[in-house]
C-alpha cells in the first residue's frame, strides 16, 4: 500500500484508523492509533512524538534507572516517530485499519541510537560498504492454549490447556485440530503483505510454527514483529492465547532459527563457492566471524533470563558453538542448496528481538570479513558431546558480562548501545534475583 492509496482509502472511509508503531527493546510494537484523516493531514509529513521512556522501561513498562538517554533527571522527554512508508500496509485482522512502522529520531533530528531498527540499519550500512546485502528469514515457534489471555492471567499462567495434548510434530491430524486459527493467521498475514509459506506442528504440546519467505534483512525484521503482534491479536479474537516465550514449560522451548545469507552487487550469493561446505572465501570468513562473536553477542540472541533455559543437551537447542552441514546439533547449520544456501543460526528463541539478532549476525559477518578469519573444520556427529567446543552462555548474567567486556561489541555497536542493552539485562537480572519462584516454594515451604 502506498501513501496515495491510503489517502484515497481514508477519503472514502474504507480506512479510518492508522497504527503508527515502533519496535521497543523487547521486540514489541508500541505506538499510537491515529484517526485516518489526522494521520494524513498532520502525521504523514511531520511524524508524531512519543515519550522516550519507551526505550528505557522493563517488560512491565516500569521506569527503571541506569539509562543515559532517558531518565527522571533528564525529564523523560520526547522522540519523534517518523513513518517509513515502505512499511505501510493494511491490517486485515482489524476493521478499516492500516499500519506503518516508524523510525525514531531526537527532536533535533538525529537517529535514536538505542532504537533496534536504527541499530540494524547502521550494521547494514557497514555491510554495504563491503558491497554486500544481507537477507534473512526467521522461523518463530509458539505454544497455543485454549485459555484466553485473560483466563491465563487469572490462573497465574498455571494449569493452562494446550491446543494439542500430544506431540504433533509434522502431524497433519494435529495441525487440523487448530487449522481455523492457523489458517486465519496465514491468510491475514498474506493480506498484510507478508508471504507465508507453511504451518506445521512442533514437539511441545500445542506447539506450532508458521514460516514466511525470506526477505532483505530489514524487511524480514519488520515482518517478524508485525507477525508476532498480529498472531497474538488473532489468537485473542478467537478466545485463545499463544506464547512465544523461549521456555514456557519443562518441555521443548520455542525457537526462532534465523536463516542468513549475503549477496553481492550482482544479486547472487556471495557465500557460495568451492570450499568446505560449498562456501566461498567470503562465506568461510563470514561463518568464522559468526562463530567468533557468538558468545560476545549472545545478549542480542537471548535477551531474557528465561532465554537460557532452552539450552539443554538433546533439546534441539544448541549448546556447542560449532558449524555443520545440515547438522541440527550445531549452533550454526548450513542449509539449502545452490543460490538458496544459507546459514541457520539456531541459538535465538521466540523471545528474540529480530532487529538486534540480525544486527548481531551482520556485525559478526563484518568482523570475519575485516579480520580475514579462518574457518574451523566442519563438525560432524553429535555436537552436544563435544567437550572442546565453545559453549552458548548458560545464563543471562554470563551473557551480560561477555557483552560488557567485549571490545568487538564496542567496535561494532559503540559504547552507547553496549551500555544501553547491558542495563536492560541488569534490570531483568535485578528483578529476577528479587523474585520468589514456584520452584523455591515447592522445595522449601514445608521441607526446609
Amino acid at each position: 500500500m502506498d501513501l496515495e492509496e491510503l489517502d484515497v482509502s481514508v477519503g472514502n472511509g474504507s480506512i479510518d484508523t492508522v497504527l503508527l508503531a515502533l519496535t521497543d527493546m523487547q521486540g514489541r510494537l508500541q505506538g499510537k492509533r491515529l484517526h485516518g484523516r489526522y494521520f494524513m493531514d498532520d502525521v504523514a509529513t511531520g511524524g508524531s512524538e512519543g515519550c522516550n521512556y519507551l526505550l528505557a522501561v522493563d517488560v512491565d513498562m516500569n521506569t527503571v534507572d541506569g539509562y543515559a538517554m532517558s531518565s527522571w533527571s533528564s525529564g523523560y522527554g520526547d522522540f519523534v516517530m517518523r513513518p517509513d512508508f515502505g512499511t505501510l500496509r493494511r491490517v486485515p485482522w482489524q476493521p478499516a485499519t492500516a499500519m506503518v512502522l516508524a523510525d525514531l529520531f531526537t527532536v533535533g533530528g538525529e537517529p535514536v541510537y538505542a532504537s533496534p531498527r536504527q541499530i540494524l540499519r547502521r550494521q547494514l550500512d557497514r555491510l554495504a560498504a563491503h558491497g554486500l546485502t544481507a537477507f534473512a528469514g526467521t522461523e518463530l515457534e509458539f505454544v497455543l492454549y485454549k485459555d484466553s489471555y485473560e483466563q491465563a492471567f487469572d490462573k497465574n499462567y498455571r494449569d493452562l490447556v494446550p491446543a494439542n495434548q500430544y506431540n504433533v510434530d509434522y502431524s497433519m491430524l494435529g495441525t487440523a485440530r487448530v487449522e481455523p486459527l492457523l489458517r486465519r493467521i496465514r491468510n491475514e498475514m498474506y493480506g498484510a503483505g507478508l508471504q507465508p509459506e507453511s504451518a506445521k506442528g512442533e514437539c511441545n504440546y500445542g506447539q506450532h510454527e508458521i514460516a514466511f519467505r525470506y526477505a532483505d534483512a530489514l524487511t524480514c525484521a519488520d515482518n517478524h514483529v508485525i507477525y508476532k503482534n498480529g498472531a497474538k491479536e488473532i489468537a485473542a479474537q478467537e478466545g485463545m492465547a499463544l506464547t512465544f516465550m523461549a521456555k514456557p514449560n519443562a518441555r521443548e522451548g520455542n525457537s526462532c532459527h534465523i536463516h542468513f545469507s549475503l549477496r553481492g552487487a550482482d544479486g547472487r550469493s556471495a557465500m557460495l563457492g568451492d570450499g568446505p561446505g560449498h562456501l566461498s572465501v567470503v562465506g568461510q570468513r563470514v561463518l568464522a566471524g559468526l562463530l567468533a562473536t557468538m558468545r560476545d553477542f549472545s545478549l542480542l540472541f537471548a535477551p531474557n533470563v528465561n532465554s537460557y533455559k532452552r539450552y539443554q543437551p538433546g533439546s534441539f537447542a544448541p549448546t556447542a558453538l560449532r558449524w555443520g552441514v545440515d547438522n541440527r546439533t550445531c549452533a550454526l547449520r548450513m542449509a539449502g542448496h545452490g543460490q538458496g544456501m544459507r546459514v541457520e543460526n539456531r541459538v535465538p528463541g521466540g523471545d528474540v528481538n529480530p532487529y538486534l539478532a540480525i544486527a548481531a549476525l551482520v556485525a559478526g559477518a563484518i568482523h570475519g570479513l575485516e579480520n580475514e578469519l579462518e574457518l574451523e573444520p566442519e563438525f560432524t556427529g553429535n555436537a552436544y558431546d563435544d567437550a572442546t567446543a565453545g559453549r552458548v552462555p548458560a545464563t543471562l548474567r554470563e551473557a551480560q558480562e561477555l557483552w560488557l567486556g567485549s571490545s568487538t561489541a564496542q567496535e561494532a555497536f559503540g559504547p552507547d548501545v553496549v551500555g544501553h542493552y547491558a542495563n536492560m539485562a541488569q534490570v531483568e537480572l535485578t528483578a529476577f534475583d528479587a523474585a520468589v519462584t514456584d520452584w523455591e516454594l515447592r522445595r522449601g515451604f514445608e521441607r526446609m
